[in-house]
């Protein structure tokens, strides 16, 4: 598979849409299913004990006018049954159309971005009833929503960076020499904009469940702190680990 050389996510939709095994032909209305699964989330402790603390359960849904995001994020520990949800809908530019987060459990918080000239707009709501806060950023649609909790949406921020030139040869990804991006990004729930940088790290092969992978991995930094990602060879997010944070998701 080769990724073509664009800056919108929508094509590499396209590609993976063509070549995903596991798709099936779609109707007009239901759209095509270019990846789905669960991430399990662990974190360890001083002596190196992992523990699952969480599941985000996903899809990625390409449509006639766009893609469709969905995710649900669920602890998997403590009596409060933490629970939220989110749906991040792109055109076929692969600009924002809308997005929003809700709070499922405990709380009812739930936020909505949508875009307005050149801004984003998001409101937030804290409880249900309430009057909705407007929250402006200069930022335009082009910009990519990484929200807390909702792993799969670096995966689309990967899939974005490959779309500049990266391309699958004899199973490895190979990107232009020293090429490292810088992504304008907004963290609905944190209510902040913020700048990241992705680039190619290496070819490699790890561990999971039992067998031995082929992946490439991919660093992402920010002001916030340095994650790495592991993308299969089929451009599938399969690892990542949050530095300093002891923190590492996994897809089941």
């Amino acid at each position: 598979m080769k990724v073509q050389s664009t800056l919108r996510i929508q094509a590499v939709l396209l590609v993976l849409a063509a070549v995903a095994a596991s798709a099936k032909e779609p109707s007009k209305d239901a759209g095509t299913v270019v990846d789905a699964g669960s991430f399990g989330v662990f974190t360890s402790d001083p002596s190196g004990k992992s523990t699952r603390v969480a599941t985000e359960t996903f899809s990625i849904q390409q449509t006639s006018t766009g893609s469709v995001i969905t995710s649900e994020f669920k602890a998997e520990q403590g009596q409060d049954h933490a629970m939220q949800s989110s749906e991040l809908q792109l055109d076929a530019k692969g600009d924002l159309r809308r997005y929003e987060w809700k709070e499922v459990s405990p709380g009812k918080t739930q936020a909505v971005v949508t875009p307005k000239d050149d801004l984003l707009i998001e409101s937030v709501t804290n409880n249900p009833g309430d009057k909705a806060q407007d929250l402006p950023f200069m930022i335009p649609a082009s910009t990519s929503i990484l929200d807390d909790y909702f792993f799969v949406q670096r995966e689309v921020l990967a899939w974005k960076f490959l779309a500049l030139g990266c391309r699958q040869q004899k199973g490895e990804t190979q990107c232009p020499k020293d090429q490292k991006t810088h992504f304008g990004a907004l963290n609905p729930h944190g209510r902040s904009s913020l700048s990241v940088s992705l680039e190619f790290s290496a070819n490699e092969k790890i561990t999971l469940g039992g067998a031995e992978r082929a992946v490439s991995r991919f660093s992402l930094k920010s002001d916030t702190g340095d994650w790495s990602l592991w993308l299969d060879d089929h451009n599938k997010l399969v690892r990542i680990v949050v530095a300093g944070a002891n923190t590492e998701v996994i897809r089941d």
